[in-house]
């Protein structure tokens, strides 16, 4: 068994953790390497021979290292030392044991749908780069304060025409999160939807809808002072007035590790919403 830990630098917790993390597999002749999340090249150099990725940090740290199990298909584990951690599955105090469920394989694997995104410079069809994201793909206004207008089409067809702040596309695993924020449902986390949902739209009958995973949805700038396509909140492209972005659903899922004794989504949806602000 040999597992890797991708933490998160700057949080003093994770590197606790990850020092933690090292010792345990040092006493358990387990053979262990660690790297940070955002080292995406030193990730997937280690990946090939690495059995299961460990993630100590928050939502974000999770979302970086999840790049790379998009290139090399590794099970993936969080162990939250962030804030709310809605993609962990075990807290720091649970850290041996979920090492111990790990290296015996006491554990089950769920497959969680991914997204494709990919930018058609005015809105023609081209085979430039994918963009994976584990969360949503988000058409955003950038910093000045002004409203942009987007053509949302579901293959082709006409949905709406949108003057608002942006539009997220999530996924079932992204919809606790921005998409959620701006007033879409929850989605059971190992169904294979999109949820399209707009951000603060003016005058709209049409706020949020769920698309099933065949389809193509296009989101097309008809008129923005400033706009970008925002990948899971890590990666940054800016759009001009024409532009398209094209999302569908990826082929081959993540795989979400559920130690033995984790609770399930429903359950720690409760627990992580108790920790948020009222």
């Amino acid at each position: 068994m040999r597992l890797g830990f991708a933490f998160n630098p700057t949080n003093s917790a994770a590197l606790a953790l990850r020092d933690r993390a090292v010792k345990w597999c040092e006493k358990h002749d387990t053979d262990a390497w660690s790297a940070p999340a955002g080292e995406l090249e030193t990730l997937v150099a280690e990946l090939p021979t690495t059995e299961a990725l460990v993630v100590l940090g928050g939502d974000g740290t999770f979302l970086r290292a999840a790049r790379a199990v998009a290139a090399i298909d590794v099970p993936i584990l969080g162990i939250n030392s962030g804030k709310v951690g809605f993609l962990s599955k075990a807290e720091p105090a649970d850290l041996d044991a979920v090492l111990g469920h790990v290296i015996k394989n006491e554990y089950r694997l769920e497959a969680r749908m991914m997204l494709e995104a990919r930018v058609l410079p005015e809105g023609k069809s081209h085979t430039g780069e994918t963009h994976v994201a584990l969360n949503e793909a988000a058409i955003v206004r950038g910093s000045q304060a002004r409203v942009v207008r987007l053509d949302v089409s579901v293959d082709g067809s006409h949905l709406a025409t949108y003057t608002c702040d942006g539009l997220v596309i999530s996924t079932p695993t992204g919809s606790t999160g921005y998409s959620f924020s701006a007033g879409g449902p929850i989605l059971d986390p190992t169904s294979r939807n999109m949820v399209v949902t707009t951000i603060a739209a003016y005058l709209s009958a049409i706020r949020s809808i769920v698309v099933g995973p065949e389809h193509t949805v296009v989101v097309r700038v008809l008129d923005a002072y400033d706009c970008q396509v925002s990948i899971d909140g890590r990666e940054d492209l800016p759009l001009k007035v024409g532009d398209a972005v094209e999302v569908v659903t990826r082929d081959r899922p993540i795989r979400f590790i559920e130690p033995e004794g984790s609770p399930p989504f429903w359950e720690l949806l409760r627990r992580k919403a108790e920790l948020l602000p009222s």
